[in-house]
């Protein structure tokens, strides 16, 4: 008997690394997407990429047929909501790397970005993620799109105020 059993847990271990060497550079850069970090610098989201190796890995047994880079991906998103949600900004109330051009985006839709562009997850999967409509989690996804293409204009400097060097 303890044979079997240290048979499959050795088992189980092979098929797991092979999983997180096949996913988790695409799984991380999902990651710093959604934390906003830089990619050479990116501790908050490496710690999300661990916590949602984890959880796939605890449950490895029983997912029975299901896709383990889905059931990642979504711990990982469902992860970083929660976290958000509860302290706006992201875990530890870490502010986003300013050079990252998700930066400028909240939370919610650096969420909804990386799901449906990067992940390229349906509109309907994700509503049904994040506990949203899908007319939603579409308004969101359009406002964080054109907030990246257009990004604001610098305030044009004051015509009436300019100084004059005195002579």
């Amino acid at each position: 008997m303890r044979q079997w059993q240290a048979s499959q847990g050795a088992r189980r271990a092979r098929e797991f690394e092979a999983f997180v060497a096949g996913a988790a550079g695409r799984l991380l850069h999902a990651a710093t997407l959604l934390t906003a970090e830089a990619p050479d610098d990116n501790p908050r989201a490496r710690r999300l990429l661990t916590l949602s190796l984890a959880h796939t890995y605890a449950c490895w047994d029983r997912l029975r047929g299901e896709d383990p880079y889905d059931r990642t991906r979504q711990y990982l998103a469902t992860r970083f909501a929660r976290g958000a949600w509860h302290q706006y900004g992201g875990f530890g109330r870490a502010r986003p790397h300013p050079g990252s051009p998700l930066a400028r985006l909240a939370p919610q839709e650096r969420l909804i970005l990386v799901l449906r562009l990067y992940e390229g997850v349906a509109e309907e999967q994700t509503a049904a993620l994040l506990g949203l409509p899908t007319e939603r989690v579409r308004a969101i996804c359009d406002r964080a799109t054109a907030t990246l293409l257009h990004p604001p204009r610098n305030p044009a400097p004051a015509v009436g105020g300019a100084k004059v060097a005195p002579s």
